[in-house]
C-alpha cells in the first residue's frame, strides 16, 4: 500500500501541461481535471484559488495544493476561521500585566519572542528546535502556536496543525473504517511533515493505543529532527503521568520549554471587556 507521503508527491510531481493556444479553454479542463470544486479551495494569493500557475508557457501545480492535499489526509486538520486570524501583532500583552505578579508579563515576552524567532530560523534551517508552551486555561498557547502557522503557511511552508483529540479520533476512525483514509498514511503524514503543530496535549482519557501512537509521532520527529510545536495545560510530571516516561524525555530533547500564565483567563478578560464589565 502506498504511504501518503507517496501519494502527495505523485500528484505534486505529475508532469506538466504545455498550454496551447487555446489556453484559457484548456486551463479550465486542467482546473476540473487536477483539483476539487475551486469552491473547496481556499483563495491562495499565489494562484487565485485555481490550482494551477503559469511558469515559462507551461501550466504546473500551485504549492498551495500540496499543503491542501497534507490537509485533507485529516478531515480536522484546517486551522479554523478563528485561528487563521491570530498573528504575533495581535498577541496582546496587556492580558499578563499584573503590578502584584510581574512573572506573568515576563513570560509572555519570552514565549512570544521564542515564538517569532522560531519562525524566522526554521526558514533557514529546517532542523530548528522546536517549542512547547504549557500553561492553563486562557493563557494564550494555542494563539502563539496559530501564529506561527500562519506566519509560515504565508511563506509557503508545508505546516500541519492538528488538535490532539481531534488526530486520535481520526486515528480510532481509520481502523474502524469509518475514515477512507488508512491508520499508517495519517500517522506517516504526522511523522513527516516538515513543520507539525500539536495544540492540546492535554490531560485526555489516554489509553495504552493512544500514547503509543502519539509516541510513535514524535519519537520519528526527534529522529528525524523536524520541528515540533506543542501546547499542553500540563507540566511535565502530568505529562509524565499520562504519557509516560519515554514520551516526556523525548518532549524535552526536541523542544524548549515555556510557560504562559495571566492574572485571569484572557477569552474571561476579552469578554469583559467586550461587554464593558469591570
Amino acid at each position: 500500500m502506498e504511504k501518503s507521503g507517496d501519494i502527495i508527491a505523485k500528484v505534486i510531481n505529475k508532469k506538466t501541461f504545455k498550454r496551447p493556444q487555446k489556453e484559457d479553454e484548456e486551463i479550465q479542463s486542467l482546473e476540473q481535471n487536477s483539483k476539487s470544486p475551486q469552491s473547496q479551495l481556499s483563495t491562495c494569493p499565489i494562484c487565485g484559488g485555481r490550482g494551477i500557475v503559469l511558469q515559462n508557457d507551461t501550466a504546473v501545480p500551485c504549492s498551495c495544493m500540496e499543503q491542501k492535499r497534507i490537509e485533507n489526509s485529516f478531515k480536522y486538520a484546517r486551522l479554523s476561521k478563528e485561528l487563521k486570524t491570530y498573528s504575533f501583532a495581535k498577541f496582546n500583552l496587556e492580558y499578563y500585566q499584573d503590578p502584584t505578579a510581574p512573572e506573568h508579563y515576563i513570560n509572555a515576552q519570552k514565549a512570544l519572542k521564542a515564538a517569532m524567532d522560531f519562525t524566522e530560523n526554521v526558514q533557514n534551517n529546517p532542523y530548528e528546535v522546536g517549542l512547547l508552551f504549557s500553561g492553563p486555561v486562557g493563557s494564550g498557547k494555542t494563539f502563539l502556536a496559530a501564529s506561527i502557522a500562519n506566519a509560515l503557511l504565508a511563506k509557503e511552508f508545508k505546516v500541519l496543525f492538528l488538535i490532539v483529540p481531534d488526530l486520535l479520533d481520526e486515528l480510532r476512525a481509520s481502523i474502524s473504517g469509518r475514515n477512507e483514509t488508512n491508520e499508517l498514511d495519517l500517522l506517516d503524514v504526522a511523522r513527516t511533515i516538515p513543520i507539525l503543530i500539536l495544540d492540546d496535549l492535554g490531560a485526555h482519557n489516554y489509553t495504552e493505543w493512544s500514547r503509543n501512537r502519539i509516541y510513535s509521532i514524535l519519537n520519528y520527529r526527534m529522529n528525524e529532527q523536524l520541528p515540533t510545536i506543542i501546547t499542553t495545560n500540563l507540566d511535565f510530571d502530568e505529562i509524565e503521568q499520562h504519557l509516560g516516561e519515554r514520551t516526556c524525555s523525548r518532549l524535552l530533547q526536541m523542544c524548549r520549554v515555556f510557560r504562559l500564565t495571566a492574572p485571569q483567563d484572557i477569552r474571561r478578560q476579552i469578554y469583559m471587556r467586550r461587554e464593558k464589565i469591570k
